[in-house]
Order: structure tokens, then sequence, then C-alpha cells
């Protein structure tokens, strides 16, 4: 049995997702389909997640917003109508989604949750219709029947352990079952969605709940790259890469799947492929709990904007018990979490996602490190991106800190932090934005282009 996951660029349109449930009726034991909502038809098009948004704020801040809700309908009714599905199918669509007109103004976040999973949830039910119509027995999955019970936190809900044992049962069902991805409900029964890119993360916990024997994620290229394509042209292709790895590189900005995804397919073995809905039979990207060929040195660097960081410089601070959980108490009181900590004897940086400060809070908390822990020094540098070079082949290899080091001087970039994290897989450097995609060049060409890379690597 497998789960696969389409993603929104795969159900974007009626041709797309002919070619979806092609692929679904292709292969027998593809049984549980998870499927995103609609993606974008064309570059300047809009994803149906992001028009539910602009209708979701707008009714919250106006009160009225079916002009924003119509252009939801009209891209299912367009997607019905080139799938010659029965009138019913768009009219129950429509009844769903127009229950969002009457909220009654209570709990903005649980509004705006419930507004972004519609995508997901109706795009499931118009690929069971049609899947249907093609003859094949498919039946729509809803998350709350099924058991997937997630935490409370609204837009960053987290699988609860006993959701496992319940969605296990799907396992016993006949025919295909299609199930909409990023949102499960609390035990209270109150929808919550995962973050961002969600229905990744409900694929891999189904695929372990039901233990799948594979874990397909099917998105819109052959396989997963080395470096971002639109840096580097026709850069080297990924055919098997670790958990571990690539959650690295999600973690850095790979868009190609969600960071939080792979951590219920790991933790069940169970073993994951990237596959291309455009072109079926590619062989994809595996994602294994270990490489046959570790010869290459790095599997794959990515880049990420929008970070700053808190210096901060006290003499003698390796020597005064607890200033660390200190520094890190007064974050926590502004409700600001932290992305790493690197730091010598004297000194200690504190690497945050820059949109959770602004001018009030970085005031606050300068003020507060300033008078609680009576530092030397304390400054905030903004408009950072971090680097990251990721391969288990790293921990054997002698220089690589030195030659990405040489590599990023001879381009001319100026280094702010450097970070190897305790399992020697990542290399992260720590760079001035503007500086970043020029660094993911010089750090490809020194360590792709420079070496001959092993068949079964690229």
């Amino acid at each position: 049995m497998k789960v696969c996951k389409f993603g929104g660029t795969s159900l974007a349109n009626a041709e797309q997702i002919k070619k979806v449930c092609q692929i679904i009726l292709n292969d027998e034991t593809r049984k549980l389909i998870v499927v995103s909502a609609p993606g974008k038809r064309y570059k300047e098009d809009t994803k149906v997640t992001d028009l539910l948004i602009l209708f979701g704020t707008k009714q919250i801040e106006q009160g009225r917003a079916e002009d924003k809700l119509q252009r939801v309908i009209d891209r299912y009714a367009e997607i019905a109508d080139e799938l010659q599905l029965p009138s019913t199918c768009i009219e129950r669509i429509t009844t769903d989604l127009k229950v969002l007109l009457q909220w009654d103004g209570e709990d903005k976040d649980a509004f705006l949750d419930m507004v972004k999973a519609a995508g997901e949830d109706n795009c499931a039910k118009l690929v069971t219709e049609y899947l249907f119509k093609l003859g094949a027995k498919a039946t729509y999955i809803n998350p709350k029947d099924a058991g997937l019970l997630v935490s409370g936190q609204f837009g960053n809900a987290q699988v609860l352990p006993e959701a496992y044992e319940r969605l296990a049962e799907l396992r016993e069902k006949d025919g295909l079952l299609v199930f909409p991805g990023f949102f499960g409900y609390t035990p209270e029964g109150e929808l919550v969605t995962f973050s961002r890119g969600g229905s990744d993360v409900t694929g891999s916990i189904l695929a372990a709940a039901v233990k799948a024997e594979q874990y397909e994620n099917f998105t819109d290229v052959d396989s997963v790259y080395a470096v971002n394509p639109n840096l580097v042209p026709n850069p080297c292709e990924i055919k098997e890469i670790t958990y571990r790895e690539m959650r690295e590189l999600s973690y850095a900005g790979f868009s190609v799947f969600h960071e939080e995804a792979l951590i219920p397919a790991f933790r069940a073995g169970i073993p994951v492929c990237i596959k291309n809905t455009n072109n079926p039979t590619a062989p994809g990207t595996k994602i294994v709990e270990k490489r046959t060929q570790t010869s290459q040195i790095v599997a794959g660097i990515a880049s990420d904007s929008g970070f700053c960081s808190i210096y901060v410089s006290k003499y003698l601070m390796n020597k005064e018990i607890g200033f660390g959980r200190k520094l890190l108490q007064i974050l926590e009181d502004e409700n600001i979490s932290y992305e790493h900590s690197p730091s010598g004897i004297d000194d200690i940086t504190v690497i945050l996602r820059q949109h959770q400060l602004d001018a009030k809070k970085e005031v606050r908390i300068i003020n507060r490190i300033k008078n609680e822990l009576n530092v030397d020094d304390i400054h905030v540098v903004y408009n950072m991106a971090l680097v990251m070079m990721v391969g288990e082949g790293m921990r054997q290899s002698v220089g690589v800190t030195a030659r990405a080091a040489n590599a990023l001087a001879e381009a001319g970039i100026n280094i702010e932090m450097i970070n190897q994290g305790s399992s020697e897989v990542n290399l992260m450097f720590g760079v001035k934005a503007v500086d970043a995609d020029h660094a993911v060049i010089a750090l490809y060409q020194e360590f792709y282009n420079k070496e001959e890379v092993p068949v079964g690597i690229c």
C-alpha cells in the first residue's frame, strides 16, 4: 500500500487533475491519496489558498467579502465543468464555501484556519467525484471522522500520538481513499491547520499510521536538485538522500518538501519518493534512512533569508552560571523563538526569524539584557541570510569548512557567522541577505563543478 500526496501545481486545473487520476489508477497499490488545494495555473495566477486568505482577511476586516469568495467558487466551477462532473458536485462545494459567510465574528484565528482548510477539503471532494466518474471506487475521507487528532495551535497544529491508532483503520477500508491535506481536528472537535504547506505533513502522518510501503510525494519537478535551478542552470539531480539531509535542506529553503513532513515517515521507517506529476515514469528522488552512496561530500546547498541576530558580549560570560538560560528567558517572555545560538567564551549570538522582532520589542529586549545581565555590548543586525551546506559525507571529510570559506572569500562575500551542528551533517554560514544567492552559487561551483560526482548521487 502506497500513500500518495499531490501538491497544488499537480491539481491546478482540470488537465492536471486528469493526469493525477491516471497516475493513481495506473498503480493499484496507490490506495490512500492526499490532496492539496489547487495551485497556480500560470506564473501570475493566484493559488486557491491565497484566494481564501484574501477572502478571510476581508471578511474579518469589513464583514462582507462575497466577491472574494466568488473567485474561489469560480475556480472550482471551472475545473468541475472541464471535467464534466455532475452539477451536484459544484453545488455541494458552493454550499460548503458559503457557510463561511455565516461567521459570527468570534475567534478570528479559528475562522481563518477554517477558511484556509476549505481549499484542500473541497479539492478532495472534487477529485473523489472525478475518480468515481472514471469508474473507480473512490471515497472522500473527512479528517475528523478518520481521527486525525491534532493540538490546538491555530496555523501550527501538531499531530497527537493517539491519532496514529485511529488512522490505522484506514488500511482496512476498500477502494481509493481521498484525504484532504493540511488540517486536522482537536479532541474537542475544532478544526486546526498545520503550518503552510502542511499537506506534506498529512501525507507523512498517514503513511506512518497505515504502515505504507512507500510515501510518494508528487510535485512539478523530476527530482530534488542539489541547488536551486533558478540560480544554477542544469544543476545536479539528487537520486538518493537521507531523511536528515532532506530535513536540513527543507529548513534551509528547499521548497520542494515541508520541513516538518519527514518526521512521521522517518520514525516509522517509511521510505519517501518525490516524483513529478508531469513525468511520472522518472525515478524521482528517494529519501531513505541511509544512503547507499556517501562519497559525495555535499548532498545539497540552500539558503533562506529573513533572519536577524542579537549579539551579546560580556567578559567572563563562560564563568557565569545560568547566563544563557537568562538570555533565552527574556526572548521567551516576548514570545520569540530562536533558530541558532553560536557562542564563544565571552560572547553569544542568537539568530531569530526577523518577523518576530519589531521596534518596540527590540527596545524592550535590549533594555532587559542590559539591565538584568549587565552585558558589555549588545547590538542587533538585520537582513541576514543563512546559507547551509548539507551532507552525510562531511563527517568523514577534512577541510570542508576551509574550502567553503575560501570559495566565499573568492566571491567577495563576508561571513557574518559560522555554525556547524553537532551531527556534522550541516555547515551554516550567516551572510548579508543581498549576498545569499552569490554565496550558494560559489559553494556549488566549489563542491560540484570541481569534483567528479559519483553515479547514483546525481
